[in-house]
């Protein structure tokens, strides 16, 4: 009997955003009852407008959440639901252990300068969300058999609410909060660099929290420098122009620095350019722990596997690479 495909294997997922793995129907049931308007009335014409499968500007594929984030943004009943159904469909997909990572400004109408999605302002709290979505996974955890831990996002473009992220990840770091995160448009110039997020790292240092930085998938390698030796990063989001600083990137081989490559979003955002080698080749054939993850930043026609499929058949990698790097979720989970 042949063997099963990789994708077929119980998978780890590292580096899934939960503002990008929204069902659909819970986009137009929330939009309807809160009376916000969408762009669309039906789960395929809203997939049209808000999935990806063709490549866009960073810039561009963010700007796909301000479609449908306010229906969901500011809702208490909506923020847990997402985190529960999250949970859900993580196991439908074989996924036994998951890190799902988020903003909690981003889903908050209160006390957060400024208010995001031109929503008018309410009650619900960054702070609140984290317990929100706590709820929400920590039950979907029970029902579903699907270890969750959760990540918490600083944003690039916001450094005056880092410091209070760095303080949530110490206040639920019991109920399943486990690192923080940068994330956001890194092509900011010098955005690693700002005082919030500074902050925020050294605290998290201090503390003891656990720490990732989307850095190399759209900036150079100058980004991953920075987050390496200010951040203090112990894995990297991307990373794929860490290539282009072979001392910097034989650095990180030696210390063993994981890398969260996710080669159909670096498809979808313009980071590799299929006429040219993926960094993904390179870093897989180096005794580099990277692992595939599907980042999900709403490619909402993605599951966990096709990024496993894509690296073996468009990229030309053989399966046995492919389950390698998920061996490596294992390893660094």
């Amino acid at each position: 009997m042949s063997p099963a495909p990789v994708f077929d294997k119980p998978k780890v997922e590292l580096h899934v955003h939960l503002d990008g793995a929204i069902k659909l129907e819970t986009i137009l049931y929330y939009a309807e009852k809160r009376g916000i308007p969408l762009p669309a009335n039906t789960v395929e014409e809203l997939r049209d407008i808000i999935g990806m499968d063709k490549p866009l500007s960073l810039p561009e594929f963010l700007a796909k959440f301000d479609y449908y984030m306010p229906a969901i943004a500011g809702d208490r009943e909506a923020i847990k639901r997402v985190a529960y159904e999250f949970v859900e469909m993580k196991a439908k997909e074989g996924v036994v252990y998951v890190e799902v990572r988020y903003s909690p400004h981003l889903l908050a109408n209160s006390k957060v300068e400024p208010i995001p999605w031109n929503q008018a302002e309410g009650d619900v709290t960054p702070d609140e969300v984290v317990f929100l979505i706590s709820q929400g996974l920590q039950e979907g955890e029970r029902d579903f058999n699907v270890k969750v831990r959760s990540i918490l996002c600083c944003m690039r473009h916001m450094p005056n609410w880092s410091p209070e992220v760095v303080e949530l990840c110490k206040k639920y770091r019991q109920q399943t909060v486990v690192a923080i995160d940068l994330a956001g448009d890194e092509t900011i110039n010098n955005s690693s660099l700002f005082s919030g997020h500074v902050q925020a790292y050294e605290e998290a240092v201090k503390s003891g929290i656990h720490r990732t930085v989307h850095a190399g998938e759209v900036g150079s390698a100058e980004v991953v420098q920075q987050a390496v030796d200010v951040l203090h990063t112990e894995r990297i989001g991307h990373g794929y122009h860490t290539l282009e600083n072979t001392t910097l990137y034989d650095k990180l081989l030696k210390e063993n620095m994981h890398f969260e490559v996710c080669p159909w979003s670096s498809y979808l955002t313009g980071a590799w350019k299929p006429d040219t080698l993926h960094a993904v080749i390179r870093i897989s054939m180096q005794p580099s722990p990277a692992s595939f993850q599907t980042m999900r930043k709403r490619s909402s026609l993605t599951d966990c596997t096709r990024p496993i499929r894509y690296h073996s058949q468009s990229l030309n990698c053989q399966s046995d690479d492919a389950s390698n790097m998920t061996e490596q979720d294992r390893k660094n989970s």
